[in-house]
């Protein structure tokens, strides 16, 4: 692939969990080194001095080894190979806990956006209504706007399950993708009243690579029903093949799990619950400071339904993904001044053809629309 930078790098890594981290961090040191360095900044906003940072980092080793050992191998391998601490790998990796997971932080995260994903649009266009003929799954990440150039896609040659495609910051184990299976997975930020009032549990980071290492859609689900959760966030996966497709749309509470199917073939997702029976049990301490999240799903639909009669094709979803209706604050999303002195923006689009092993990759879609095409 292109080596200029409005592209992101493609990591190739294989072998045992160390090992692979190893790969990852001689690969991309200073993009690791630029992730922590974000989340530590960040953190330091929020008034954490360097010695609570290591500390937090260090708490989450436990929960990071009881959820799996293989994830905490691949981090340190991380960390050698990019010459970073054990305790900056897990800050890019365990950020959402760390940053509002303590319980003298939950007032400040309520106060603000209450999120620590952004807020996301995700997209699935099932084959019947397809052009392609094919599952079609897609996404807008909007984030920290320096993240631009911090992330990576990491395809993993995986000698004990699927293979992956994700894309990724650099040095965390996983953001949204797709595997050998067809497999295919989104997560969009959600919050309730309900979020870091229990004890400690899965990172979301782990979490998703969980369910990108899974062997089919029905495995992958079961993993978000057992998973121990700490907050709440939404998952689309999907299941794709040559001629059949399948989706679901996970809103995940601490405690329970509420599923979304498709609507005359399509799913689009948010930042707000959709379910009514997630309506009628939770309060979104969040949707006051996105209230966008409800006009983004409205105008993301819309645009599918104008459409659906004579089949969804890329250029649609692209068209979809790129609405500024509402600048800054569209479906795509212009910087703009954030919490903490950041600035938020979407950071990149996805377009993934699971069914062939392909994901195309738009880096700061705002400024430009070129997708780079990454396959397994």
């Amino acid at each position: 692939m292109s080596t200029t930078t409005q592209f992101f790098p493609l990591v190739d890594v294989t072998g045992e969990a160390y090992e692979r981290g190893l790969q990852h961090g001689r690969a991309v040191p200073e993009r690791v080194a630029a992730g922590a360095a974000l989340y530590r900044a960040q953190l330091g906003h929020r008034g954490l001095d360097d010695a609570t940072i290591e500390r937090l980092a260090r708490s989450m080793l436990p929960q990071i080894e009881a959820f799996d050992p293989l994830c905490l191998d691949e981090m340190r391998g991380i960390a050698d190979g990019s010459g970073v601490s054990l305790e900056n790998v897990v800050t890019i990796n365990c950020r959402t806990e760390m940053l509002y997971g303590f319980s003298r932080m939950k007032e400040e995260a309520m106060r603000h956006d209450a999120t620590e994903d952004g807020d996301c649009t995700g997209l699935v266009v099932l084959p019947k209504r397809s052009a392609t003929g094919r599952l079609m799954h897609a996404h807008n990440w909007d984030w920290r706007e320096e993240c631009v150039d911090s992330c990576i896609v990491l395809r993993i040659r995986n000698a004990k399950g699927p293979d992956i495609l994700a894309f990724t910051e650099a040095g965390a184990l996983a953001r949204h993708g797709l595997n050998s299976h067809g497999v295919s997975l989104t997560g969009n930020a959600m919050s309730c009243h309900k979020d870091f009032q229990g004890g400690p549990g899965a990172p979301v980071v782990l979490l998703r690579r969980r369910l990108l290492e899974s062997t089919n859609l029905a495995h992958a689900m079961r993993t978000v029903w057992s998973a121990r959760r700490y907050c709440s966030s939404n998952m689309i996966l999907a299941q794709s093949s040559a001629t059949d497709g399948c989706c679901v749309s996970l809103e995940a509470a601490p405690d329970e799990v509420y599923w979304m199917l498709p609507q005359d073939d399509v799913l689009v997702h948010a930042n707000h619950w959709l379910s009514s029976v997630a309506l009628a049990k939770l309060h979104d301490p969040g949707l006051a400071a996105r209230p966008d999240s409800l006009y983004r799903q409205h105008r993301v639909e819309s645009a599918m339904r104008s459409v659906v009669s004579r089949g969804i094709g890329w250029s649609d979803i692209r068209s979809a993904l790129a609405d500024d209706f509402g600048y800054p604050d569209g479906v795509l999303r212009s910087p703009k001044p954030a919490d903490f002195s950041s600035i938020s923006a979407t950071v990149a689009t996805t377009l993934m053809d699971a069914a062939n092993g392909v994901m195309w990759v738009a880096r700061k879609p705002y400024e430009s629309r070129e997708f780079q095409e990454y396959a397994l």
